[in-house]
């Protein structure tokens, strides 16, 4: 084993001193399927072994196993078959701890891999999390894990009022913080009283080629069904806006999360207007035009074309590459070529049923009306969102522990 970084549930497990202000409490661990150690030893089983008292786990959106493949699916409460504690879903009847959930331990053990992206709900559960250990006087830690797209920001910041289980706040949906920094920020920001700890990674360098916030040495274990490897964690910050679109975001293929497409688009005519509509935005990664065929999901059995984006060999360049813009960019090119195109896909998303999908996900209207305005510019989109993340960076930057 390279241990040249340590996690912060490898952290906790091989040093007893960090463990001792946990012994003689009762131990909740809110976790998922890549909640490993290094020797991919599943968290609630190191814990157990470490003499840890764990009398319940959380699990949140997809559930502590992870099987839930499709968006928006409810997990279920059920009991451990091996330890035979209770396993509260945070992503089914409830998506706040219960009075009753919360009375089942005194510190809560956060050990979920994020995606660095605002529209992933595990921020959102943890701040729910938060705010339930303010109001029943709970502690919380967070063992610290990397923020896989690395430190760049990017996107528009959500708006007032348009919170929500995807929106946990006023950030860009590239936030660059790990789980751990943005927990600090949540407190600030929302005048938390909490008991909050972050057991902070060792060696972490989330600027460091060749994985730009993801370690290489680390085995990656999907944090959801979707989310297949560190391209896609790259991507993730613009190929989620898709969701809110009737193109496919590749649901039901292999690669889901790293393309777009649909059957009746032509997909070099698409490529070849993005570039030719702002190539400035498509520094840093490489545009692959494709075929496939989604088994399942948006357009099931249909053979669409599509634009693949490489967020990684020879022509990555990590400062430069912007995913949000890229898809801003493909939603652009798409309407400008076929100017009637039913882009927006309307249907209840994520629990809000008076707006658009991809309003919810931006967090505003803003990026919808860039799209759909036939004389906007890349320089217009730009002139809102510059400035949204210039003043993140300079908010949150205190909050940075790496």
């Amino acid at each position: 084993m390279n241990d040249s970084i340590l996690f912060g549930i490898d952290r906790l497990i091989a040093d007893p001193a960090l463990r001792a202000p946990l012994e003689g409490k009762r131990v909740a661990l809110l976790a998922h399927p890549a909640s490993v150690t290094a020797d991919l030893t599943h968290s609630l089983d190191a814990l157990v072994a470490s003499g840890l008292n764990v009398s319940a786990v959380f699990g949140p959106q997809h559930g502590v196993r992870g099987d839930l493949q499709d968006n928006m699916m409810e997990s279920p409460d059920f009991t451990d078959p091996t330890y035979g504690m209770p396993v509260f879903s945070l992503y089914g009847e409830v998506r706040r701890p219960t009075s009753q959930s919360m009375g089942t331990f005194d510190v809560m053990l956060v050990d979920i891999q994020d995606l660095g992206c605002r529209i992933y709900t595990y921020i959102t559960t943890l701040l729910y999390v938060l705010e339930a250990a303010a109001e029943h006087g709970k502690a919380v830690w967070v063992l610290d894990r990397p923020n896989p797209a690395g430190r760049p920001v990017e996107g528009l910041t959500l708006r007032e009022r348009w919170e929500s289980f995807v929106g946990a706040g006023p950030m860009p949906m590239r936030h660059g913080l790990t789980l751990g920094e943005i927990g600090r920020w949540f407190i600030d920001h929302y005048g938390l009283d909490v008991d909050y700890q972050v057991v902070a990674m060792q060696g972490y360098a989330p600027d460091a080629a060749p994985g730009f916030g993801w370690p290489t040495e680390r085995v990656w274990i999907n944090p959801s069904p979707n989310a297949a490897n560190v391209n896609m964690a790259r991507d993730y910050a613009g190929t989620v806006m898709v969701e809110g679109a009737t193109l496919s975001e590749g649901r039901g293929t292999t690669r889901p999360l790293e393309l777009f497409g649909a059957p009746d688009i032509d997909a070099k005519a698409v490529i070849a207007e993005m570039k030719r509509f702002a190539p400035e935005w498509l520094t840093g990664c490489t545009l692959r035009d494709i075929y496939f065929q989604p088994t399942f999901h948006k357009h099931e059995g249909q053979l669409c074309a599509g634009v693949f984006v490489h967020a990684e060999g020879p022509a990555y360049d990590h400062q430069a590459f912007k995913p949000w813009r890229v898809q801003a960019l493909g939603f652009k090119a798409i309407r400008r070529l076929y100017p009637d195109y039913d882009l927006w896909r309307d249907f209840p998303y994520e629990y809000e049923f008076d707006k658009l999908a991809i309003d919810v996900i931006n967090g505003s209207p803003l990026l919808r009306e860039w799209v759909d305005n036939p004389d906007s510019t890349a320089a217009d989109l730009d002139a809102i969102t510059v400035p949204d993340e210039q003043a993140w960076v300079a908010l949150t930057t205190p909050y940075r522990l790496y």
